[in-house]
């Protein structure tokens, strides 16, 4: 999961100037409208699951790096979400004819941290296009969609978080005749603000297992509404596309692949190579060389591997030497440590609740989540080893045959295992919020 940014923030009016550039432009306080407006295959394997990556286009738009990836932010709180100019949109199929995911590079404020963001886009058996999770509407990405050949009709925001609210009113305005569907429970920090500040009109509101949605033929949905664990609830709507059975989440888990993703671009990952003041401050006490950094593979594998950590525990314990406690958070599915600790080990028994329902009731295959690798090949079993964490909280373990029992409490155990050095900084952090009372230690009914 990328670190969440709750913004003031105001699309709902839009201004029309000259220009080369392109799209919606949401600025602090306005929207801003601008007139003019590889075949890569990868297989990415680990004991439990394999996350596979399918054929990748871009857009054939002429111009395509002049104006066509321009779209300006500098919204965010407590830091601002890059990149703050251009972001290319790389499109790839998942499932053929039905499924394609569409990604581009999200970064942290001014740091040297960036990770992917998605969105699906879904085809209904009605031949219209159901969008999960919408990203920057730049010119080259609503290219991309409309090559797809098929109208949007449904736009879907399945969180609270603001790196994902953000977009959804200025892309919604490149489809007017679309219907916006929001999760429940949407609020924004430090003001609680309405979706209308965002830009978001005549948003209807997402419900649990709710059988009367327009999709509802081909989608499914279960909603995670948690108590307010501290400045506000988690809210996350999980869906299931039945015909190619897939499971979409937003931040609920990740599957983090060995190498970086296409959409992050060589610059930001040589940036993150490079041994700056984060580094000498997390070496464990070795020295930092200062060194120029090469553009070359291990580089950008060594940024990649930084950029990780970073995203994972805020303050690893060496990202001087990364690679190897990257190696034991990569190539399987967990939940984000700062998930995991900030928020669902706050809430045990709904998350609880929620994924044995999804596991129940949803026969899925594949799971694509907002960030990090997709789509993950995978089964029930290594979503819920993911989530073994919840049984030591609640002090529980679900009736299931015993080897299979045995199967997936080693699962995990092994899903569940940070390393305890990177940990402390997310440790000592949380402890710090439930003292002065910004977290609460559990809001379950049960102690910890």
């Amino acid at each position: 999961m990328a670190a969440k940014s709750p913004v003031l923030h105001c699309t709902s009016c839009s201004w029309e100037f000259g220009s080369s550039f392109s799209s919606g432009l949401p600025i602090k306080g306005l929207n801003f409208q601008l007139k003019s407006r590889r075949i890569k295959a990868g297989h990415d394997v680990c004991l439990v699951v394999s996350a596979t990556g399918k054929n990748s286009e871009r857009s054939n738009v002429s111009g395509v790096v002049n104006g066509s990836r321009f779209y300006l932010n500098f919204t965010g709180f407590p830091f601002p979400l890059g990149p703050f100019l251009n972001r290319q949109t790389i499109r790839t199929e998942a499932v053929k004819d039905t499924i394609w995911l569409f990604e581009q590079e999200q970064a942290l404020g001014f740091s040297s941290v960036s990770t992917n963001i998605r969105m699906t886009v879904i085809k209904l058996k009605s031949g219209e296009l159901w969008v999960h999770a919408p990203i920057a509407p730049t010119k080259e990405c609503i290219q991309l969609v409309k090559e797809l050949g098929y109208p949007v009709k449904y736009i879907v925001l399945p969180t609270f978080a603001y790196e994902h609210k953000i977009f959804v009113g200025p892309f919604s305005r490149k489809f007017p005749k679309a219907q916006v569907w929001v999760a429940p429970r949407q609020w924004s920090w430090p003001l609680n603000l309405p979706l209308e500040f965002f830009g978001i009109f005549r948003a209807k509101a997402l419900k649990d297992a709710d059988m009367s949605t327009p999709w509802a033929d081909d989608i499914e949905q279960k909603v995670l509404s948690s108590p307010e664990v501290g400045i506000g609830p988690y809210v996350e709507v999980a869906f299931y596309h039945k015909k190619s059975r897939t499971l979409l989440v937003t931040d609920a888990v990740i599957f983090v692949p060995s190498t970086p993703p296409e959409s992050i671009s060589k610059e930001s990952l040589l940036a993150s190579a490079k041994n700056g003041l984060a580094v000498k401050l997390l070496s464990k006490g070795k020295e930092v060389p200062e060194e120029p950094v090469v553009d070359n593979k291990i580089n950008r594998q060594k940024g990649w591997e930084r950029m990780v950590l970073q995203i994972l525990f805020l303050g690893p314990s060496n990202l001087l030497e990364p690679n190897a406690s990257f190696a034991q958070m990569s190539q399987k599915l967990i939940v984000s440590p700062i998930v995991k600790t900030l928020v669902f080990s706050k809430v045990p028994e709904k998350v609880r609740d929620w994924i044995d329902s999804i596991v129940r009731d949803w026969k899925f295959k594949r799971i694509i989540p907002a960030h990090f690798a997709a789509p993950i090949n995978t089964s029930s079993s290594d979503l819920l080893a993911a989530f073994g964490f919840l049984d030591d909280l609640l002090g529980e373990r679900v009736t299931r045959p015993s080897l299979s029992l045995l199967f997936t409490s080693l699962l995990g155990k092994a899903a569940s295992y940070f390393p305890p050095d990177d940990m402390r900084t997310l440790s000592s952090l949380d402890q710090f919020l439930v003292s002065v009372g910004a977290v609460k230690k559990t809001v379950s009914g049960r102690k910890r």
